[in-house]
């Protein structure tokens, strides 16, 4: 694929990442295996409120395509079929749920120098179309994003945003919600290897006149361990550990805590993820 502006969801993912990614308040075990054919296999369960769920994933590599597959513990199978260069610059993506046969949906993602265009269409009789569009470079990414129900003949999202990123940093504004809400943040890496960082994101919602900010950060110990923490104006703290335990096998004990209502019980989470 080409090096261009990237895909419209990447606006911002860096920001979002640092502040969600791997913030669990549940149970979970996560297992990974490989097989001589080059078989993925990875096996879940999660522990939240008290119900216990689980799943069966495996990923199948051959030549330019992707096959991936989950049977959860509900009976319900979702099947993923990725298409790397069937042309040039051009990426397809097909999936589908059983029982749900109304969730097929194809997706084709494609690449330029200078912009990236994606459309998704579901594989039904009344098909939802959604449509993105990124224009500029690396450094700076102008983007769109828009969603139309056919049965209804009308729009179900619209989304604008622009990032720019430099070598160290990287901030962006998104326009979302059709235009009801606008969300700002920046990251900025402490050092040169990019392993520890810190983030400010503001969002503003303008049918409620609500405002949210949140600071957070991550910070790498040592080659084997990382510490994560975020904070924001409503009092909601959330902390994080992870420590490599053996090659590829990660520990991660997450917490959240709502400093404003102490006499609450505190929400925490262990999610064990073991891979060869």
């Amino acid at each position: 694929m080409s090096k261009g502006p990237g895909l419209f969801s990447d606006i911002g993912k860096k920001s979002k990442d640092l502040l969600t990614r791997d913030y669990n308040s549940d149970q979970k075990l996560s297992v990974s295996t490989y097989s001589l054919a080059g078989v993925a296999l990875t096996s879940t369960a999660l522990n939240k409120g008290g119900l216990s769920t689980g799943d069966v994933a495996a990923q199948y590599k051959y030549k330019n395509a992707v096959f991936d597959v989950k049977v959860d513990t509900q009976s319900n199978i979702a099947t993923t079929v990725t298409f790397f260069e069937i042309l040039p610059s051009v990426k397809a993506i097909a999936s589908f749920k059983v029982p749900d046969y109304n969730s097929g949906k194809l997706e084709v993602q494609y690449f330029h120098d200078h912009a990236t265009f994606t459309t998704a269409v579901a594989l039904n009789q009344s098909p939802a179309i959604d449509a993105t569009v990124t224009i500029g470079t690396p450094t700076i990414a102008f983007g769109a994003e828009a969603g139309y129900d056919t049965t209804s003949g009308s729009f179900t999202k619209y989304t604008a945003g622009i990032s720019v990123s430099k070598p160290d940093s990287c901030a962006s504004i998104i326009l979302g919600d059709k235009g009801d809400s606008i969300r700002a943040s920046y990251l900025h890496h402490v050092d040169n290897l990019k392993t520890s960082s810190i983030v400010g994101e503001i969002t503003r919602r303008f049918s409620t006149n609500e405002n949210t900010f949140t600071v957070g950060g991550s910070y790498a110990v040592d080659h084997l361990t990382v510490v994560k923490a975020k904070l924001n104006n409503h009092g909601k703290l959330g902390a994080l550990l992870q420590h490599e335990v053996i090659p590829k096998s990660v520990l991660t004990v997450s917490g959240e805590v709502d400093t404003k209502s102490l006499d609450k019980n505190p929400r925490f989470g262990l999610a064990i993820a073991l891979k060869p």
